[in-house]
């Protein structure tokens, strides 16, 4: 065991303080990395603050990881002292069931374990990446590539691969319309990682504030959805529309901006249910679907391909003291557009 600094949540919605944890020992097929830098994400502060259902305290939030590696089992073979890694939202699957052996981890049909806010294999509850070091299973640690600065990789761990993988699953590509609603730490990937694909790219935000952003992100038009003309203007217009919020929507208006066979797709998740009316899926054969991260192959390759298209996320750096602070501008979508805590400051 070692002992590690770390910032946790001691209860439901409590300030994060600094404390010490535990990481286990390096078993024969971990890796011990030593955490350079971790994204703060919205779904950190509804599970801190109990938004999605019961949690486990105290926790230690954090599943945009990225760091360098420092020590490795006896049994590793994919990585070595010295690598730059990243880790993810999950660090354990049963690795035998259908979804596991299809790639698709993280809907292991007995259940992922999460980075923070689960329970291991071993009984012990997990703890993220707001901390000095974590210790993972290598197959569930990805490479991240030279051409990509760690601290702009972070968050790809989570908001880039939330939105890859609906992306390149719905086909975003040359000659395709794609909208993603939302132009925060989600929404500004989508847009560069849905240019990237060659698709044209719409953002439909509340207001116009961000436009010159989105813009410069790769968004080839922007939209205020709090006009009403928007609606009528863009009605039967886009292939794919990307939800990245974690607010309730007039889901049925959104619908409408589809063509027929169309879909919508949430990566954002709301903490209260939603109202719909199910004519606006069926006339037009509308698809609403929803989205989880990807697999862990999948998440390479998305770090592949944002090396290949130099794409790294807009961040603000800050100390671990100011977590705090950074959770409250979260949620008052006051950040452009992640923030990241550099570890060496725990």
């Amino acid at each position: 065991m070692t002992t590690v600094a770390a910032y946790a949540a001691p209860a439901a919605k409590a300030p994060l303080e600094r404390t010490t944890i535990e990481r286990r020992a390096v078993r024969e097929h971990d890796v011990l990395i030593d955490i350079k830098f971790a994204g703060i994400c919205h779904s950190d502060i509804h599970q801190a603050r109990e938004g999605w259902g019961e949690a486990i305290f105290p926790m230690v939030p954090g599943h945009e990881i990225a760091g360098i590696v420092s020590e490795v089992g006896s049994g590793v073979t994919r990585y070595k002292v010295g690598d730059r890694v990243g880790v993810g939202c999950m660090v354990d699957s049963c690795g035998e069931c259908e979804n596991c052996k299809a790639g698709i981890e993280q809907h292991c049909v007995k259940g992922n374990v999460p980075t923070y806010n689960g329970i291991g294999k071993d009984g012990e509850p997990t703890y993220g990446g707001y901390s000095e070091k974590v210790v993972v299973d290598e197959n569930y640690v990805v490479r991240i590539p030279e051409g990509l600065a760690l601290d702009e990789a972070a968050p790809l761990l989570c908001a880039g691969i939330t939105t890859y993988s609906p992306l390149t699953k719905w086909g975003a590509g040359p000659g395709k319309k794609v909208a993603v609603i939302g132009l925060g730490g989600l929404g500004h990937m989508g847009v560069k990682i849905a240019h990237a694909l060659g698709a044209e790219v719409t953002v439909l935000s509340q207001s116009l504030r961000k436009k010159d952003d989105g813009l410069k992100l790769g968004a080839d038009h922007y939209y205020a959805t709090s006009d009403a003309n928007t609606f009528k203007e863009l009605a039967g217009s886009f292939d794919l529309i990307l939800s990245t919020v974690s607010a309730p929507l007039d889901f049925g208006a959104y619908l409408s901006l589809l063509k027929t066979g169309g879909a919508l797709v949430n990566v954002g998740a709301p903490e209260e249910p939603i109202a719909l009316n199910l004519f606006s899926l069926i006339g037009g054969n509308k698809t609403l679907a929803g989205s989880m991260i990807g697999g862990i192959a999948e998440t390479q390759e998305m770090l592949d391909f944002c090396a290949e298209h130099g794409i790294g996320a807009e961040i603000e750096l800050i100390a671990a003291s100011e977590i705090n602070e950074a959770y409250e501008r979260v949620v008052n979508s006051d950040v452009r557009y992640r923030f990241v805590i550099d570890t060496a400051t725990i």
